[in-house]
């Protein structure tokens, strides 16, 4: 309040004796200058209380500022880790894909070493098959072994359905061809044929023959104790002199120290057939049963049960087909030659 100026009053002058009419006037004055009083009273007031809070917004706006200044500082610090953090990501984004450039460079490597792995392997594999194929086409045409032909072709097969390739389909299609063929062809027990004739051989020895010379025969035991002289008489003559029925034909006149002869000579015609029989000779084959069987009848005891089954067991024998036309396996042949030209 001591802000306030002061109102300089003027004394008036000695009042002169007025008439009682003017008093009203001096009231409305003081009315007057009451409320002029007291607006100046409100105006200092509010003078006074717009500073304060002039003073109060200055302290917020300072405060606010600080504030701000230390979020800007925290912002800048964030925004220079996002930095380097952006800046690692991007190193380790670069060293991965120099990592990926070489993986893509070895993995071009690994294919064209398998590419070349896989087309060495593709012809070692068709060598040995070619080499497979020859192999069962000469037993076919030296030997006539049709299973040997099959289980060559079989291993082919196996093999090419191990790579599964496309470009080997028209080479399978022909193996399962020439297999089929093969297949067809009426299967002979060799094997067991062979032990039958094995069989006829060991045997031979025992085969008494018609004339049963003496000199096969073994000699009777002599008793050392002969209890008379005619009876030992009887015995030489007995050994000296053998009647025998014979009904036959020249066999009688086959000397004795020929019985050997006959036996090997008999044997030699079975070993004959045996080995004829493993190369297919049919015509050879038949030709030396025929004989086997011809020997039996003339110079053997066809009345043994042995010599009557070994008979019968040569004519089985000799009605045997071992040989057969035997198909080729030319088809394979052909495409494995036709495969290799492609390429």
């Amino acid at each position: 309040m001591s802000d306030i100026p002061e109102i300089p009053v003027q004394q008036p002058a000695a009042p002169a004796p007025q008439p009682v009419a003017r008093t009203p006037l001096s009231a409305v004055a003081l009315v007057a200058l009451l409320i002029a009083a007291l607006a100046l009273i409100a105006t200092v007031w509010s003078w006074s209380d717009s500073r304060e809070r002039i003073r109060d917004l200055k302290t917020e706006l300072g405060r606010r500022l600080a504030e701000s200044g230390k979020d800007v500082s925290e912002t800048r610090l964030l925004a220079r880790n996002s930095d380097d953090a952006m800046r690692q990501v991007s190193e380790k984004v670069a060293h991965i894909e120099s990592q990926m450039v070489t993986s893509q460079q070895q993995q071009q490597a690994l294919e064209a070493l398998y590419k070349d792995m896989a087309q060495g392997r593709d012809e070692w594999t068709l060598a040995e098959i070619e080499q497979v194929l020859l192999t069962a086409a000469q037993q076919l045409q030296l030997a006539g072994n049709v299973k040997a032909a099959i289980i060559a072709l079989e291993g082919a097969d196996t093999r090419l359905q191990r790579l599964n390739k496309p470009q080997f389909t028209a080479l399978r299609r022909a193996i399962a061809a020439d297999l089929a063929s093969l297949r067809a062809v009426p299967s002979l027990d060799e094997v067991g044929a062979s032990a039958r004739i094995e069989a006829l051989v060991a045997r031979h020895a025992n085969w008494p023959l018609a004339s049963a010379q003496g000199s096969e025969a073994a000699p009777a035991p002599r008793t050392t104790k002969v209890s008379s002289l005619g009876q030992e008489l009887w015995a030489e003559l007995k050994h000296l002199v053998q009647v025998r029925r014979i009904e036959g034909n020249e066999a009688v006149l086959l000397p004795p120290d020929q019985a050997y002869f006959l036996r090997e000579n008999l044997r030699l015609r079975l070993l004959s057939a045996r080995l004829e029989l493993l190369a297919q000779d049919q015509a050879a084959f038949r030709a030396d049963l025929h004989a086997a069987s011809d020997m039996l009848s003339r110079y053997f005891n066809t009345r043994d049960a042995g010599v009557a089954a070994a008979i019968k067991e040569i004519r089985r024998l000799t009605s045997l087909q071992i040989a057969s036309k035997l198909p080729g396996i030319d088809a394979s042949l052909a495409a494995l030659d036709a495969y290799k030209g492609g390429r």
